[in-house]
């Protein structure tokens, strides 16, 4: 099961009922951070869940309604009595700005990693998460992810005995490892079937529309897409400031196949985003308008 949380929706300022962007999602025991806008502390707070289980903090770009609540987070991790290694991802510059926002947060108990992005497309294995990073299109360099959970295929005693595989080793096998022998190594593959369905979750906001969202949000269980002006007429406003409509994001949602969209990072201006649903709906039945603390849990098919 992987859960997510859209902690906050708002675009360039927050709101009195719209904190700035962030999204969290937790797997096994670990989390993920996307962006960390302003209020998204309060946002995780009001979820009920833990400041200390986040293992890595993404960054979609620099602009400041997207990294503004970082400083109090990583202060609020250190009091949580935080140890561990904090990995930090996103595009060139990301140690800089860090390290000029902790002027404000200078002693933590744990130290930060970075991972600065510089290729259009970029994986990351950690804690069970493939995290992929991909190049979108906004008026600085901008990133995307996909958090994608996968999923082994499922433990074939026919296929251990028919490639010779002794019975003491198949635990070890059908956990993922490889094991060398003397005389051989025994890999998973010796004893598992087809990899089964996993989980997927795409998140990309502050961008254009390019081939590089579809291509990575295709057959998404869920993606989360900014939506920053509700109203098509609004579209010449979009491309002067590299953002998107819900008519072009729904569009984006429905080439991808994406099982479910969640509009988010509106602009202050709309204050009703729900009451562009009907017409993004006929492009794409599937389409919710985000709002802070909205969550699900994706489950994988046969649970």
């Amino acid at each position: 099961m992987l859960e997510i949380c859209l902690l906050g929706c708002g675009g360039m300022m927050p709101l009195p009922y719209r904190r700035l962007t962030a999204l969290m999602a937790r797997y096994n025991g670990s989390s993920v951070l996307i962006d960390c806008g302003e209020g998204t502390q309060i946002g995780i707070k009001e979820k009920g869940w833990s400041f200390k289980p986040i293992d890595v903090i993404c960054f979609t770009h620099y602009h400041a309604d997207h990294i503004s609540g970082l400083p109090g987070l990583l202060l609020t991790m250190g009091n949580a009595q935080r140890t561990e290694p904090l990995l930090m991802v996103g595009p060139r510059g990301l140690e800089r700005v860090v390290s000029a926002l902790r002027v404000i947060a200078p002693d933590l108990p744990f130290e930060i990693r970075f991972r600065e992005l510089k290729e259009k497309t970029e994986t990351i294995h950690i804690n069970g998460y493939l995290i992929r990073a991909f190049r979108v299109n906004h008026n600085v360099v901008c990133y995307g992810y996909s958090l994608e959970i996968e999923r082994a295929g499922r433990f074939d005693v026919d296929k251990a005995r028919e490639n010779g595989v002794e019975m003491k080793y198949w635990s070890r096998l059908q956990k993922g490892e490889t094991i060398s022998l003397p005389d051989r190594i025994l890999s998973p593959d010796m004893v598992l079937g087809p990899a089964r369905k996993g989980l997927k979750c795409t998140y990309t906001t502050d961008t254009r529309p390019v081939a590089s969202i579809v291509e990575q949000a295709a057959g998404a269980d869920l993606f989360i897409c900014e939506g920053m002006y509700g109203e098509a007429s609004m579209k010449e406003k979009a491309i002067e400031k590299k953002h998107m409509t819900f008519h072009e994001a729904a569009r984006l949602a429905k080439q991808a196949g994406a099982a479910r969209l969640w509009l988010t990072h509106f602009s202050p201006s709309l204050v009703y985003p729900e009451n562009y649903l009907p017409a993004i709906q006929k492009i794409y039945p599937g389409a919710e308008a985000g709002k802070d603390g909205m969550s699900c849990e994706l489950m994988f098919e046969d649970e």
